[in-house]
């Protein structure tokens, strides 16, 4: 027998959009599942997050246990069934089986990931994503003393290069590739926003006496089997750095693919297209997040309340919600503008450069290839385990290619799972769906004003 649950609204996320779109929907009345990929909730941003914690996060938490929200970890959507009736059907990947879960509403809280974009030596053991290398010291490894540079693009290079000196490793510099021009625009619009001039100071005070270099970009990384350096072009010059470790991240890219699995549509940056109550194309299906367009926490909580609250018809919590959404949506466009990748990024691979690791496609081969179609059909690039979840973005850069053609399964699914999927289901739950007591009285919308890294 497969596994079958059943819930009236299932969350795909538990990051902050996802916990909170969780808590309101469970407020409104609603059964609420939700589902993550990793070990435990929090997201990348809360990466660890755990109840008894101090903080606003970990309070999310609890109130989200406390109000009898499931959440199903190293769960994994994987394929979805067409729409039957008012039911979604996703098929989620654990460790025990797949399950078939259905909802009559679906919020996607799928975040984003990082953009790697490939430079000759890139591939070499120490060179990182920069919150893949946060990521792996929030996981426990030990990175004292350790040089490391960050570089690429965006306000993450700070955030990470802030956690990794709290783990007392030796940050050699912070190399961003955006210019001073798009920095101060960036500020003045961040200045605008509560709270955000004050986690600028603190984040600075926290990095005082570390290189912070506009306008510089990484060019290779080089050593014998592992990283031993890393050269940089800084005004017009190159400059090379003894290091440990490279966390090199150049801005991060909405997750499209569940929701380009369920059939939604994606605006012109790459992002799912939500309207004013985060419903996006399809009939019962909301977004909020990352997955929207990158934008930072209190955009992806805001987003959040405001999904969880339209989804199970709470109207009147929502109040002057509107004018919030679009502080923050300005900022979101301010952040694309101001880390805008700049055309010399595209000429850093080298014929012998790998672009796609999973199948060792390097940009050699690409060279005569007119499309993402035509690159996996003459290269199998995108064709590996990770289905070009890093490759894709990095030909939409060096090639401008839009990347297109997702199937299912969207991660590798065990062939005895496939085979006992194949046997006789469950009866499926048939009971008629609970109705929703009522919204609470309004409450004020919750924006939290700390941002931890």
């Amino acid at each position: 027998m497969r596994a079958e649950r059943s819930a009236d609204v299932v969350v795909v996320g538990a990051g902050p959009a996802g916990l909170t779109a969780a808590r309101c929907a469970a407020e409104g009345g609603a059964e609420v599942l939700v589902l993550d990929a990793s070990p435990g909730p929090g997201g990348q941003i809360w990466r660890g997050l755990r109840e008894e914690q101090p903080g606003h996060a970990a309070a999310l938490l609890r109130e989200v246990r406390g109000l009898g929200v499931q959440i199903l970890s190293q769960a994994q959507v994987s394929f979805a069934e067409p729409l039957n009736g008012s039911r979604h059907t996703l098929v989620v990947s654990t460790p025990e089986n797949l399950c078939w879960v259905r909802a009559n509403t679906v919020i996607l809280a799928t975040g984003a990931t990082e953009r790697f974009l490939p430079f000759p030596g890139w591939t070499l053991p120490g060179v990182v994503g920069a919150g893949g290398l946060q990521a792996m010291t929030k996981c426990g490894l030990d990175v004292r003393g350790q040089r490391v540079v960050v570089a690429g693009s965006g306000p993450l290079l700070l955030a990470v290069a802030a956690s990794l000196q709290e783990r007392a490793a030796r940050v050699v510099a912070v190399a961003e590739q955006a210019r001073w021009s798009g920095l101060i625009r960036f500020g003045l619009s961040a200045s605008r926003l509560p709270g955000k001039s004050a986690e600028a100071l603190k984040l600075a005070a926290s990095l005082r006496g570390v290189p912070y270099w506009p306008g510089t970009y990484p060019l290779r990384a080089s050593g014998n089997s592992r990283l031993e350096a890393v050269t940089l072009r800084r005004a017009g010059r190159d400059l090379t750095l003894a290091c440990d470790w490279l966390a090199a991240g150049f801005g991060l890219v909405p997750d499209t693919r569940v929701a380009q699995l369920l059939g939604c549509a994606l605006n012109r940056t790459g992002a799912v297209q939500v309207s004013a109550w985060q419903q996006t194309s399809r009939p019962g299906i909301y977004a909020a997040g990352e997955v929207t367009g990158v934008g930072g926490v209190d955009k992806a909580l805001l987003e959040g309340f405001v999904a969880g609250c339209a989804a199970t018809g709470q109207v009147r919590r929502l109040g002057d919600v509107a004018g919030q959404v679009e502080r923050q949506r300005a900022f979101q466009a301010a952040l694309e503008q101001s880390f805008a990748l700049r055309p010399e990024l595209r000429d850093l691979p080298g014929p012998d450069t790998v672009v796609c690791r999973c199948e060792d496609v390097r940009q050699r081969d690409l060279q005569g290839c007119t499309s993402w179609a035509d690159a996996k059909l003459q290269t199998r690039c995108g064709m590996g385990a990770c289905q070009g979840r890093v490759c894709g973005p990095a030909t939409t850069t060096l090639h401008g290619w839009t990347v297109t053609g997702l199937r299912p399964p969207l991660t590798p699914v065990p062939i005895s799972e496939l085979l006992q999927a194949a046997e006789p289901r469950a009866q499926p739950h048939t009971d008629p769906p609970r109705p929703l007591r009522g919204p609470p009285s309004p409450a004020p919308i919750p924006l939290f004003k700390e941002e931890t890294a």
